[in-house]
């Protein structure tokens, strides 16, 4: 029977590719107490898959199979499992594309986000799907954020890259949006406008709330060019484009201190001076983050109407359905789905 007093959110945990490392993964820290800590975790996926993976992980939890989160009742002895394709999957290998794992990955995505819609789960954190088996089953889509933006019908989204306390010293740990991502680095400096600096700061100023308890976030603004470009010397992005999209969301009340070098930046940030950094490109925030905390970094997908986070891994397929797979992501994206939950209905909450 459901604990009707259970205030932990319901998260679904989508299992991704089936021949990558995302049933092992799940299968592995469900046993681990902490990935229950902050929410209710159900399965998206399949359950004879799922069985496979219990199996290969020696794990003693039984499968409670649901039509409906609602009638879910999870505990690490028991997975509550709702079916997300009617894909055979019986014969998909391990470690191969298949574009039957492709079309079952992206089955499970759109089943959780319908849920998530629906408000009958609140929130999805994704296991790694694999690209070349979603274009082999004929998705349009190249991932998960252009499945979930569609899906969802939105037009404006970002990837955020979080590390939780106390990996991140500050209390609400730290967060990496970037003002560019999937690009070509000699494309940077020709789309980045103050508009679309100015864009990201906002977005991390209200996606931070959450895990500041309503206080205003302190963000950092990095620069682009060496030594912030050195008043000019090395460029003039940061006088021309940075520095004004700065002073703007200083001038709307935002707590932002930029531009600052990236090459001290980041030091400063893990130390708990900021809560989140607008990052130029790609590498500039990711090298960054993942080497201080490779895998525990969780990415939160930004400026959807639910609530999404995935691991920062892949599908791993040279180690999957090998017993080596690691659940440190997985574990981390869940809390972190649970906090977001947690930290809006905080925030709803009419003050004293």
């Amino acid at each position: 029977m459901v604990d009707s007093a259970d205030r932990r959110p319901f998260v679904a945990l989508t299992m991704g590719d089936v021949a990558g490392v995302g049933p092992e993964v799940i299968a592995r820290a469900w046993g681990d107490s902490s990935l229950h800590e902050l929410a209710r975790s159900i399965v998206v996926g399949n359950r004879d898959v799922l069985q496979r993976a219990l199996s290969l992980v020696s794990s003693q939890a039984r499968i409670q199979t649901i039509e409906d989160p609602k009638d879910a009742n999870p505990s690490e002895a028991l997975i509550p499992c709702l079916e997300g394709t009617t894909v055979d999957l019986t014969s998909v290998k391990p470690g191969q594309i298949d574009a039957r794992a492709g079309q079952a990955a992206a089955d499970f995505l759109t089943t959780a986000i319908d849920l998530a819609l629906a408000g009958k789960i609140d929130a999805i954190a994704t296991l790694p799907l694999n690209k070349e088996s979603l274009h082999a089953a004929g998705v349009k889509h190249p991932g998960h954020t252009e499945i979930l933006a569609e899906r969802c019908q939105v037009a404006e989204h970002a990837m955020m890259l979080y590390l939780e306390p106390p990996i991140a010293q500050g209390s609400a740990g730290l967060g990496v949006i970037h003002a560019t991502l999937h690009v070509a680095l000699r494309e940077v400096f020709g789309l980045l406008t103050k508009e679309s600096v100015l864009g990201k700061i906002q977005l991390a100023d209200e996606s931070l709330r959450p895990f500041t308890q309503g206080r205003r976030p302190r963000i950092a603004v990095a620069g682009l060019n060496p030594h912030a470009g050195e008043n000019g010397l090395f460029g003039d992005e940061e006088i021309q484009i940075i520095g004004p999209a700065v002073e703007s969301a200083r001038a709307m009340g935002m707590d932002v201190t930029g531009p600052i070098p990236a090459d001290t930046l980041f030091s400063r940030a893990i130390h708990g001076e900021f809560d989140v950094v607008v990052a130029m490109y790609h590498d500039q925030g990711h090298v960054a983050l993942k080497t201080i905390g490779f895998d525990k970094a969780v990415n939160v997908t930004l400026g959807l109407p639910i609530i999404r986070t995935s691991v920062a891994h892949g599908t791993a397929f040279d180690i999957a359905w090998k017993g080596l797979a690691e659940t440190t992501s997985l574990i981390a994206a869940t809390r972190v789905a649970g906090r977001i939950v947690a930290g809006r209905a905080s925030l709803r909450k009419p003050s004293a």
